[in-house]
This record gives structure tokens, sequence and C-alpha cells, in this order.
């Protein structure tokens, strides 16, 4: 497709440059296990794919240029302890049938057992966790939806915009897309919605979001609790 052709798509469907990135993430996600790859070529996948589409159609949509960088990291670091503190502090917390059913699914990691002991494998879960996965997100919750849900013709609401209904309806989206971990799911969304009001910055919240993540990566393998990644 060439850059004409990206440009008619962009005016006749502008929210596919959001939005699509995530959407093949998502599907990609519901796709892997029906096609039983070796482990090794689904990681690989489900890195590669997502970034390609958004650097073919996406790319233009972030301004990579950061507000208030430190914040931005202690903001990450901050959902980060949230995200795992229950879990330290209550003695079964995530066994609970409220975060373990038929809805959310339950507490297991998604890498095959092999995959524990295999680097190459470790490297891309690490990566798609650090690199792909906070710009895709943010682009479709922060960059997209979050606008989306103040005016249909979201490309004049200014990044960073806020009601009530348009911030609380994306934190519980984004909580109910992270099964288990709905609740820290929700504080999660809270917060950096909280900070894209504040920041009005895409990249703000990919390097917040990529703290998160990058955190959470290390703990995982620090701990071998392989049940934080699902």
């Amino acid at each position: 497709m060439n850059a004409v052709n990206h440009q008619a798509l962009a005016e006749q469907w502008p929210s596919i440059k959001w939005i699509a990135p995530f959407a093949v993430f998502m599907a990609l996600l519901g796709l892997m296990p029906v096609l039983e790859l070796p482990h090794v070529w689904a990681l690989a996948i489900r890195l590669v794919v997502p970034g390609v589409v958004f650097l073919a159609i996406s790319r233009d949509t972030i301004e990579w240029r950061l507000t208030a960088p430190v914040t931005s990291v202690a903001v990450g670091v901050t959902v980060f302890i949230a995200w795992i503190a229950p879990d330290f502090l209550f003695d079964g917390w995530r066994s609970h049938w409220l975060f373990q059913n038929s809805i959310t699914g339950k507490l297991e990691s998604s890498l095959a057992p092999a995959a524990l002991s295999d680097p190459l494998s470790i490297f891309l879960r690490v990566a798609r966790a650090v690199v792909v996965v906070p710009v895709v997100e943010e682009l479709f919750w922060r960059g997209w939806l979050q606008r989306w849900l103040i005016r249909h013709d979201f490309q004049h609401v200014p990044l960073g915009s806020y009601t009530r209904h348009s911030f609380w309806m994306t934190a519980l989206l984004f909580a109910s897309v992270h099964g288990p971990y709905w609740d820290v799911g929700l504080i999660a969304g809270a917060v950096y919605n909280g900070w894209m009001v504040r920041a009005r910055s895409l990249a703000d919240l990919v390097v917040a979001h990529a703290v998160t993540n990058a955190c959470l990566a290390a703990f995982v393998l620090r701990t071998n609790r392989w049940e934080y990644w699902l």
C-alpha cells in the first residue's frame, strides 16, 4: 500500500491508525493457540506483526517528545508496585473466585513450559512487553478511546481531555482485558488515564507503560512468578 492509499484510508477511517495495531495484537492473542505453532514462532509473530502494522500505518500518530520523563518513569514504577502489592499484602488474594472464574480465566502463564527455560523465548516475551505492548495499547486506550468516548469525531478532541465518563469507561475496559488481574488493571488504567490528563503526551504514557512492564518482567524473571505473564 503506497503513501497515497495510506492517506486516503486515514481520511476515510481516521480511527484505523489508532486501532489497527492493537486490533492485530489482540487478534493474534486468540489466533496463536489455535495455530499451534512452535512457541518461538508464536512469540516472534506476536512481537513483529503488531510492530510492523504500527510502522506501516500508525507511526505518525505519536510525537516522540517527552514532557516529563522523570515523572513518567515514577508513574510506571508506581503502577508496577500497585500491580504486585495485593499478592504480598493478602495471602491467597489472587485465588479468590472474584479473580479466577469462567469470565476472567485462570491464573496461569501463556508461556509454554518449554519456553520458560529458553533464552530466546524469554527475550521475545520481554521485548513484546516492553517495546510493543506500551505502544499499541497507549495508542488505542489513551490515544483513541479516551478521546472517542468524549466525541466520535475524536480528531478534534485534544489528547488528555477529560470527562468522568471517558476516564472511567477507559479504565474499566482496560481492566477487563487483564483477566485475573482486573482489580490492579483498574488501578493501572486510572493512574495511566490521570497521567494522560496531566501530561497530554502519548510519548510519556508509552514510557510509563514500558517502565511498568520492564519492572514486572524483571520481577518475573527474578522470582519465577510466571503467572504474571498471562
